[in-house]
């Protein structure tokens, strides 16, 4: 038996055969899965914002941002004995939370975080096999390190895997 593995905001872990790892207030934050399903690891990073060139630099949080985050969450999954050629990454979140500041396209953070990621993820050639982006509601990850199941739970939604 694993262990529960919190990851907070702005936050990334890696886990081994048995963990859950688990984030929870995805709004507009984008929630990334990289799992390596020969060595049973795990990684997830709970991404709030799509670029740290803002932040100055180096920035103060490297976990913070899609373009510094999602390289940290490789370099540790490789680290643990993860493969990156096998790596199949699965993500969740890029809400629209709150429609009056974002109905001009000016401030959709979620859509820009989205749109980071997968620059992030095509640039390390690592395989999108799943997502549940957009809308307009939160969403809790969870990554079951024995399986490579994604669960995402929503108030409003229910529960489902992807």
């Amino acid at each position: 038996m694993g262990e529960i593995i919190k990851v907070g905001i702005a936050d990334l872990k890696v886990g081994e055969s048995g963990d859950i790892l688990i984030t929870v207030g995805l709004g507009s934050c984008v929630g990334v899965c990289c799992y390596d399903p020969v060595a049973k690891i795990g990684g997830l990073s709970h991404i709030m914002l799509p670029e740290s060139s803002l932040a100055g630099s180096p920035p103060l949080k490297p976990t913070k941002y899609a373009d510094t985050a999602i390289p940290m969450l490789v370099d540790q999954m490789e680290e643990k004995g993860g493969v990156r050629r096998r790596f199949e990454v699965k993500i969740a979140g890029g809400a629209r939370m709150f429609r009056t500041l974002s109905d001009n396209g000016t401030i959709n953070i979620g859509e820009r975080n989205v749109k980071a990621v997968k620059e992030v993820l095509n640039a390390l050639e690592l395989k999108l096999v799943g997502e549940d982006t957009g809308k307009n509601y939160g969403r809790t990850v969870e990554l079951h390190t024995d399986t490579g199941r994604v669960i995402v739970k929503t108030a409003g939604m229910g529960s489902y895997e992807i």
